[in-house]
């Protein structure tokens, strides 16, 4: 377990691409099962250890991921999430530059459950939720672009479906319009951080995932000022 954050309430992994965060019907190892064998081995603890799930990543997606210690400890972290005190950052690879270096993107969206993809539209649709981010170019190479991204909203594949409604799917994502995939399979796509106030001390914290030790990335984040 690559634990970046811990204290008695709350720890923080930066999850790999491609490992998955709660279990699902591929019935391959995840996160969540992983970080509760982990405390009961290291912590000596008897019976079921306690591991709840705030939020989550997708597969391909690499960074910080919040777990939780105690249910005390959950009901109030989801709660932070319901009231958007809870922000999240991101950083995304692409190959096409952005039409502005910074910009606030507003689409509306539908799942389709079948096909585990998002659509985006536009225009306000009946049923179609809000999606809402913000990006910033932050670094180039000769032939990247580094976006960091504030999310306002939380949909599925969000940032995946509006950056390739712009022009600029994410390096590896064939899902979403990108030429080619990247050898491990991942999607350069990264939790880069999380800040919010803790749901038992009221101290405010971050927590921030070094980026994958691919080239390209450290390349591209040895360039960020």
């Amino acid at each position: 377990m690559n634990i970046i954050y811990e204290d008695n309430h709350l720890v923080a992994v930066n999850k790999r691409a491609g490992e998955i965060v709660q279990g699902d019907k591929t019935g391959d190892v995840c996160v969540v099962d992983e970080m509760k064998s982990f405390l009961k081995k290291r912590d000596n603890k008897p019976g079921n250890v306690y591991v709840g799930l705030p939020h989550r990543l997708d597969r391909p997606t690499s960074g910080v991921l919040l777990l939780t210690k105690t249910d005390k400890a959950l009901t109030r972290v989801n709660k932070l999430i319901h009231d958007r005190e809870f922000d999240k950052t991101y950083w995304a690879i692409v190959r096409n530059k952005p039409p502005k270096n910074s910009d606030r993107l507003v689409h509306w969206l539908q799942k389709n459950e079948k096909q585990n993809k998002s659509y985006a539209s536009d225009v306000e649709k009946n049923g179609w939720q809000k999606a809402e981010l913000a990006y910033e170019v932050i670094a180039s190479s000769d032939n990247y672009y580094l976006l960091e991204i504030k999310l306002f909203t939380g949909r599925h594949h969000q940032i995946r479906v509006q950056l390739s409604e712009i022009g600029c799917p994410i390096r590896g994502d064939l899902k979403y319009g990108f030429d080619r995939s990247n050898r491990d399979g991942s999607i350069s796509l990264h939790a880069r951080a999380l800040e919010f106030i803790h749901p038992i001390k009221n101290e405010k914290i971050k927590i921030v995932a070094p980026a994958p030790k691919e080239n390209l990335w450290k390349i591209l984040e040895g360039k960020v000022a």
